[in-house]
């Protein structure tokens, strides 16, 4: 396949004082044409500073980046801002517009594209084409400024955090469109706080922490590298105690975490690890408040590798 992003040794640093800060610090990456690829991190982790980066909004401190197979700064950059949509977090748009004017303004941008009535079609905003901005929902503002940056028909696409804040319903609509869009061939470079979505849309994830990329792989690849497809969740009631080395001895468990009252098990057969569990809690005199099982998630990967959740840097 034809690499649309690709960078090597990729470093940002900003002079501050006392120490000068390493934003990113060493990043490699490579995204394939036509693919949906997620950028996951906390808040600090480099992921935005990365991506402006590769829009070409911001110039590096060093390293290699190319992207659609030119650099910034070494050619026509207009032509290559042609070929390329964004769609930042917050996108402020004019609120005494029209929905079919502000597309018609971002329109005008491009020296070819597709047709601002079509791309509201898209995005299922056609119906609403004569509202002002100011006047749309949350979700629709969101969908609306995905609009803007497919009415230039672009080969790749940035999309920071799209879903953040909106209701479920809203969420899944945009997870529509970005199927849709996935189908349609184009390359997709997607941020976003949200686990499920990653698992669900991104062929591909990179989980990048103090610049660097620390895991690459597709969801079902760096899940697998846990150990365990299963997860075993419990909490014991008047401050029960297990033993974590005793919980690590029991059958089919690779793995023991704790998150403040929470013990959390990988394992590999749930039918052998909880009768082997609830042996060693009758054995210890404790008693379950709450006991769960489920498939193991890019959040336990998440964790496991940064030691926190992506959410509580939100």
């Amino acid at each position: 396949m034809t690499t649309a992003i690709r960078c090597r040794d990729l470093r940002k640093r900003y002079p501050a004082k006392p120490v000068a800060v390493d934003a990113v610090n060493g990043l490699d990456l490579d995204i394939e044409q036509g693919e949906c690829f997620g950028l996951l991190g906390p808040n600090g982790a480099g992921k935005t500073t990365t991506i402006e980066i590769l829009e070409g909004l911001l110039d590096a401190t060093s390293g290699d980046v190319e992207v659609l197979g030119q650099r910034w700064g070494k050619g026509d950059d207009r032509a290559l801002r042609q070929r390329i949509g964004v769609s930042l977090q917050e996108t402020k748009l004019t609120d005494k517009l029209s929905v079919l004017e502000t597309i018609r303004l971002f329109r005008s941008f491009y020296d070819r594209g597709v047709e601002p009535l079509d791309v509201l079609d898209m995005v299922e905003l056609e119906e609403k084409q004569h509202a002002w901005v100011v006047k749309l929902s949350g979700g629709q503002k969101q969908r609306l400024a995905i609009a803007t940056a497919l009415v230039g028909d672009p080969e790749l696409l940035f999309l920071d955090e799209p879903t953040t804040g909106l209701d479920p319903q809203s969420r899944r609509q945009l997870w529509e469109i970005l199927r849709d869009l996935r189908a349609d061939g184009r390359t997709v470079l997607l941020t976003t706080h949200y686990m499920d979505e990653a698992e669900k849309l991104c062929d591909r994830v990179a989980i990048v922490d103090h610049g660097k990329v620390i895991a690459l792989g597709t969801p079902a690849e760096l899940i697998a590298r846990l150990g365990g497809n299963h997860t075993i969740e419990f909490t014991l009631e008047e401050n029960g105690q297990l033993a974590q080395e005793n919980l690590e001895k029991l059958p089919a468990v690779v793995k023991v975490r704790r998150e403040e009252d929470a013990y959390i098990l990988a394992v590999t057969a749930v039918h052998l690890a909880i009768p082997a569990l609830l042996e060693l809690q009758q054995a210890r005199g404790v008693s379950f408040a709450q006991l769960t099982t489920r498939h193991a998630s890019l959040e336990d990967v998440f964790v496991t590798l940064t030691g926190r959740h992506l959410r509580d840097d939100a």
